[in-house]
Order: structure tokens, then sequence, then C-alpha cells
């Protein structure tokens, strides 16, 4: 990997041409300790770091003991210059690592618990951690975190310090770069803290660990070939590549299952031998539920036996997984080399650890001396990770030393754990999914009040009417403030070059066009011969005279347009769906001629604001409690309506 200016270290920069190849389920994470911002010499910069390194997987070891991962375990590099191995592009010294957690969430999250407790033990530690998703301790307190905080301005602004969140503001610093963040964080840690209701959110997420981690470890009888045995019973950490090599198998892999040359040479002369296997869950659910053929050289016992047979049947899968996983690896050359004491002087003499000493000089055995004294203890701890780089070779030496079946046949193997929990997991999911849904409620109704409260004073609707105090009169009152609302470029406004547009437009000319089409037939001035566009229909006068023949053009084009639409909607039943002004007051004179009650009814208004809230209301009844226009529409307006009392009676 290219070294790049510190600025450039991101999440963003994992995803580049060079790294487009890492796994998606992977979660990165790198530490910087203060010091580097103050250290002078590489040696000197170098042994803080080892001596750092050092600490901190004794400070993890506890955690970790007997845990197994999921595809590979938690490390922690010290790169003296930026390697292929790193996955950070910034050239400022620091520990850095990388997960790849499958299907196996919890190893994501037990990473996190393991980076939070770093910075708990050592104070002056600032961590970043992200995965393949990017900031995902953001994404788990979505719900608390400052509005001006998203995916892009993110950017060098969270951290993992003391125990705690930290998010760099953005009024401090608008874009910062990863050092002026550092330093931030160490001069002014007290404003970065994320809120309180961000840390519940995140810290809840690790509350459970490290009981979690321990509870997620399955303990299951199983009937295995010896071989498969005897590299089980010296390392139990290659079971996660013999589970990985089952269940990512394709055809090419299955045939060496098929033959089985390597864990089970004896073909179906192979006795079997009952061991106790520790996995993850997920492993064991990846074990079980799935279906596959023993292949004809294995034995399987009868099914008679239900028992010996699932312990059978699940160490099959197990064999399978080991031989598809050996021979894969062995044909592709994927052997992975492991870390040397040579390989480690070598990258140190070219990061300048040595500082231009003569070899032999006692400053140069000197830092010889720490140099191997750190290799040594470090590699009592990345043993497994060497291990899964090289399982190989590691089995080839198992299978090497002396054994037999007589080792496995008179031990004691305890019984299987309860396996409930692999049929219980829809309970826990819509556990979770209830939590997630009541937070997101929560949010929701948050701003919807704020911005329920805002509309209010935008249209003129009292901000503390509520739905007990429910007033039809609001829902006029709303829709006529919506309609003279000036609406602006998110909303329906017109373009600015369209609005500013001139309207070239003849009104007398398109006065008398609608006269002549609104006029019945037979009338005398009917054969009035218009002259279409001519100049003088263009032309406007200033005389009195020219304004008082467009008023009266005007008033009989209203009149006419009038007279005929009213006989149109006499012929109709349009009119009685109209509740008119009159409706509204009682009659005070019962003895009134029916012909004068035709004449006024004829005559009265349309009231636009009953019927509008009528209609909305037939509207809202019809959709009998269930979501519609009516009630989408005057809930965007901030009206809502009560609940029917009489629902359900």
């Amino acid at each position: 990997m290219a070294a790049t200016s510190e600025s450039e270290f991101s999440s963003s920069s994992i995803f580049s041409e060079k790294h487009s190849r890492l796994p998606d389920d992977t979660v990165f994470y790198a530490i910087f300790p203060d010091f580097l911002l103050n250290s002078t010499t590489s040696s000197e910069l170098s042994s803080s770091l080892q001596s750092l390194h050092l600490q901190i997987i004794q400070t993890l070891s506890p955690f970790t003991d007997g845990y197994i991962w999921q595809h590979e375990p938690f490390t922690l590099s010290l790169p003296s210059t930026p390697t292929p191995s790193c996955v950070c592009s910034s050239d400022l010294p620091h520990l850095h690592g990388k997960l790849r957690f499958g299907d196996n969430l919890d190893d994501e999250w037990f990473t996190v618990f393991l980076l939070f407790q770093i910075s708990l033990q050592f104070p002056s530690l600032s961590i970043r951690v992200w995965d393949t998703d990017g900031e995902f301790l953001l994404i788990e307190a979505a719900y608390h975190l400052p509005r001006w905080v998203n995916p892009e301005n993110s950017l060098n602004r969270v951290f993992v310090r003391g125990g705690d969140l930290h998010i760099v503001p953005k009024n401090r610093l608008p874009t910062p770069s990863l050092v002026d963040s550092l330093k931030f964080l160490i001069n002014c840690g007290g404003e970065s803290r994320a809120s309180e209701s961000v840390q519940v959110a995140v810290k809840k997420r690790i509350s459970d660990y490290p009981e979690r981690a321990k509870s997620n470890m399955h303990n299951v009888r199983v009937r295995v070939p010896v071989s498969v045995a005897q590299v089980l019973k010296h390392e139990p950490c290659l079971i996660s590549l013999a589970v990985e090599g089952f269940y990512d198998r394709d055809i090419d892999t299955m045939k060496y299952a098929a033959k089985m040359e390597k864990f089970f040479s004896r073909g179906k002369d192979e006795e079997l031998v009952c061991v106790s296997v520790k996995m993850s869950r997920a492993m064991y659910a990846q074990l079980v539920q799935q279906t596959f053929q023993a292949p004809k050289c294995y034995p399987m016992p009868s099914r008679s036996d239900k028992s010996v047979y699932m312990e059978a049947e699940l160490g099959m899968k197990i064999a399978c997984g080991f031989e598809m996983m050996y021979q894969q690896r062995k044909r592709d050359g994927m052997e992975g080399k492991g870390s040397t004491l040579e390989a480690f002087m070598r990258n140190l003499e070219r990061s300048g650890y040595f500082e231009g000493l003569l070899p032999g000089s006692k400053e140069y055995q000197r830092l010889m001396q720490n140099a191997e004294e750190y290799h040594k203890n470090s590699s009592l701890y990345s043993r497994a990770s060497a291990l899964m780089s090289a399982p190989v070779r590691r089995i080839d030496e198992l299978l090497a030393l002396p054994h037999s079946v007589d080792d496995f046949r008179d031990q004691e193997v305890p019984p299987s754990d309860d396996d409930s929990w692999l049929y219980k997991g829809e309970e826990e999911l819509n556990s979770s999914l209830l939590e997630r849904q009541k937070e997101m409620e929560l949010y929701e109704l948050k701003h919807k009040k704020k911005g329920k409260v805002k509309g209010n004073q935008d249209a003129g609707v009292p901000s503390g009417s509520n739905v007990d105090e429910f007033d039809p009169g609001d829902i006029a009152k709303t829709m006529q403030a919506f309609v003279h609302k000036v609406s602006s470029y998110k909303g329906a406004e017109a373009p600015e070059e369209d609005r500013n547009k001139k309207v070239d437009l003849d009104v007398d000319q398109f006065i008398r066009d609608l006269e002549s089409i609104m006029k019945p037939q037979g009338d005398e001035d009917a054969n009035v011969n218009i002259e279409v566009g001519s100049s003088s229909d263009l032309a406007f006068d200033d005389s009195d005279e020219s304004d008082m023949a467009e008023g009266d053009g005007e008033d009989t084009f209203m009149q006419s347009y009038s007279d005929a639409l009213n006989d149109q909607l006499k012929e109709t039943t349009l009119q009685k769906s109209f509740v008119r002004a009159n409706d509204q007051i009682p009659k005070k004179d019962e003895g009134t001629s029916n012909a004068t009650v035709d004449m006024d009814e004829d005559f009265s208004p349309v009231d636009a604001d009953v019927n509008l809230v009528k209609n909305f209301l037939d509207s809202f009844a019809s959709q009998q409690g269930l979501p519609g226009p009516a009630s989408n529409l005057l809930g965007l307006m901030g009206v809502q309506f009560p609940q029917d009392a009489n629902k359900g009676k």
C-alpha cells in the first residue's frame, strides 16, 4: 500500500482501487498514542510503540483466551512503514489491525468491546474503528446524533478515547485532518465527547461483553477420524477453518471430500472416535443447518441410534471441511509464511530503527537486543494469527506425530451443550426489532412535535391545539393558509425564467371569442364578422371610451358564462351535493311560498368552508380507521382527527 498524507487516512481510503478486494464483512481499527506527536527519533518512537503493543496484548489476553473466532483472531500489528498488510493509508506510525467476522456479528462487537477496554486502560490513546459499511458506531447511535453529522463530513471525526465515543465538532474543525483531530482530542477532549444519549446507545451494544463472548461458545460431541481428533486436540482454533471450508465449498473442493486422501486415508477401515469440540454458535448453525451427503468412503453408523448418528454426521461435516480446506490451500499456494525474526529485522532496518549505527556497536547491540525481546514476547500472542495463515504446515507437523485410536478411546467426553437457542432466534430477533421500532418512533415523535410547532406557527394554527380539542373549523383555516402560502423552489413555484417571461395575451380578442362561443344559435349578433388577428385588435387605447367598452365586454361575458353554466347544472344533480349558506340558517317564516323558496335556492351561495369540512369528514369516515388521503393530507398540515369513540361497539 502506497503511503499517503495523514489527512487522507479515512474509512473511505480503504475503498480505493487497491483495496477493492477486501472482504465485505471486515472491521478495521487503528490506535494512535499521544506520544507519537512528540517523539523525535525513529528508535524512540519504535521502542515506545513496541512497549505499548506488549502492554495492550497482555491486557486483552484474559478476554480472548479460549475464544474461537469465526475467521481470524483479533490481532494488532506494528508496521514500521505502511505495508500491504496495513489497511491504513497514513504514514503516521500507529498500531493497526483488521478482523473478518463473516456471518458472526458477535466477533465485530467483541472487537469493539476490546477496543473500548484498551481505551479505558490507556487513556492517552485515540482509537479509530470502522467497517466496510463506514462509521458503524454512528449508525448504532443514528437517532441520537447531532443533526449536522452525516457520512460526508464524518471524515477524521469519530474516535474512541478514555472509554467514551468522541466526535470532533464541526464548528471547531470544519474539515479536519487526522493530525488536527488527534491534537484536538488531546487538548480539547471535553468538547469532542459525544452526548450522553450517544454514549448510552453505543455502550449498550457492548454491555453484555465479555459474558456474551463466553456464552457465544458452543461445545458439542462429535465422532471424527483419528487424524481430525489429533489436529483439534493440539490446535482447537483450526475448527474455524474447517467450518469455513465446509460452508464455502464448491464443486471443485467437493471432489477432495469425495476422496478424503489426507484425513481418511484408510477408508472404511478407519475408526471414528468421540471427542468434544468447541466452536462459536454461528459455526454450529452453519454445520447443522446444511444437508450434506456423506462420501461413499466415509463409514456412517446406523440411523437406529439417533444420537450416535447425529454425532457422526456432524463429525463427518467437520472432517470433510478439513479435507477441502487443506487440499484447497495446498493446491493454490495460500500457505502463509508466518512472522520470522529475519523479516522483522529487515522492516526495522528499512524504517531507520537503528539510525545508521554500525553493526556491532554498543548502541546497535542494545537496540538489537530490545527488538529480539519484543519479537519473542509478541510472537507468543500472535501465534494464533500465524497458525491461521499457515494451517497446512502445522497440520502436517501434527499428523507426523505418533497418534492412535487408543489416545482417544478411554477419555470421558462431556455431553453437548443445549442447542435450543438455535430455534429461539426468532424471539430474539423480534425483540430486537421491537426495540429498534420504539427507538425510531420516539425519534419521529420528537421531531414531529418540533415540525408541528413550526408548521402551526407558519399556518396560523394555535400550537396548543390537540386531538382532544379538535375543531372542524381548523380544517378550513389550515387549508386556506396552505393555499395562500407562497411556494418556494422546493415546492411548486415556477422556474425563475418562466415566471419572469412576459405573457403576450390579447384580452379583448379572447373575450370576444368566448362570447361568440357562448351566444345561443340564431342570435342576431352571431353573424358579426370577427377579424381574428387584425392589427386594430392588438392596440390598446387609453381613452375613456375604450375603458368603458372593455368593462361592458367583461360584464357581458361573465353574465353569459354564468347563465350557460347554470343551465347545464340545472339538468344534473350536482347542485344538490353542495351545502348552501341558507341551509345553515333556520327558516323563520314557514309561510313562504314554494316559488320563493325555489328562487332563494337558485340564488343562495355555496358555503365553501362547510363543503370543504363536510367532504373531508366523509372521506375520513370512508377510510374506516385505515390510512388514506384525507388523514394523510390533514396530518401534513398539522390537523389530526380524533379517534371514533363508537368504533368497535
